[in-house]
């Protein structure tokens, strides 16, 4: 694999429970500046093209260089999740980073009922996003303000599920696979799922299979990240428009364990 970090890569990562999407891009951005740096490069852009959440693994898609002006194109993309949802109880956020508040009844619901509810969602439909979510309120992120107890109202977004089909069933647990678009939360999907059954739900696990073209079978693990991006081949182009060769490096174990004081799984940091 060659690497052409200021012309701009394409990175698809397998990203791990508890790391968030912010972290994972600051993973890449340490790797690669360390390289770079070794001939006097200081500056590189690097994003990513779609958040997952700390809890959610799976596909996510890190642009470098001239490749993030692909960002806004790439999250465009249709995306595919499998997500299980625990019925009968609900929670603030709608999954487990927050403790039941609610529970409610389960014995009137069957396979047959949970299809059928399914089918409801499949096509246009309008979802309310979650309060612990980064939309903005008065400039501020809905997670901050939910997180600081006050009240959030969000408005309905317009969204489109092109597929939605139950994978498994069991009386407490479903599992189910979603084709969707843009700006799905799939935790407000649990939601409405469970209030639509005359119940609660909440998201319990989620992986996401896609991002468009970017599957997890052409996905990397974070474990592949350091030996990828501090020894494969590398190269830049000068001001003639010549290619010039970065050399590898060892990634230094000072900075390694700066991250993983900074990057703790989900169960170390809410505890």
């Amino acid at each position: 694999m060659r690497f052409l970090p200021l012309e701009g890569d394409i990175l698809i990562i397998d990203k791990p429970y508890g790391w968030s999407s912010f972290h994972v891009v600051k993973k890449v951005r340490s790797l690669l500046s360390s390289r770079l740096r070794t001939i006097g490069i200081r500056k590189l852009k690097v994003g990513h093209a779609g958040t997952l959440d700390p809890l959610a693994t799976g596909v996510m898609v890190v642009c470098t260089g001239k490749a993030t002006k692909r960002i806004d194109e790439l999250q465009a993309g249709v995306k595919t999740y499998v997500a299980e949802i625990a019925l009968g109880a609900t929670t603030p956020s709608f999954d487990l980073e927050t403790p039941v508040d609610a529970t409610y009844p389960t014995d009137h619901i069957d396979r047959k009922a949970v299809e059928e509810v399914l089918c409801h969602f499949r096509g246009t439909i309008q979802q309310i996003p979650p309060v612990y979510s980064a939309v903005k309120v008065d400039g501020h992120r809905a997670y901050k303000k939910a997180r600081n107890g006050e009240e959030v109202e969000l408005k309905a977004k317009t969204l489109q599920i092109d597929a939605i089909d139950l994978l498994d069933y069991s009386p407490t647990v479903i599992k189910i696979r979603v084709v969707c678009s843009k700006g799905t939360y799939i935790r407000a999907l649990a939601r409405d799922i469970g209030l639509a059954l005359g119940s609660g739900a909440h998201l319990i696990s989620l992986r996401r299979e896609a991002v468009g073209d970017s599957t997890l079978e052409k996905s990397i693990s974070i474990s592949e990240i350091d030996s990828l991006l501090s020894k494969s081949p590398m190269y830049i182009m000068d001001e003639d428009g010549a290619w010039l060769e970065v050399p590898p490096i060892d990634f230094e174990p000072s900075v390694r364990r700066k991250e993983e004081a900074d990057i703790k799984p989900w169960h170390e940091r809410v505890s």
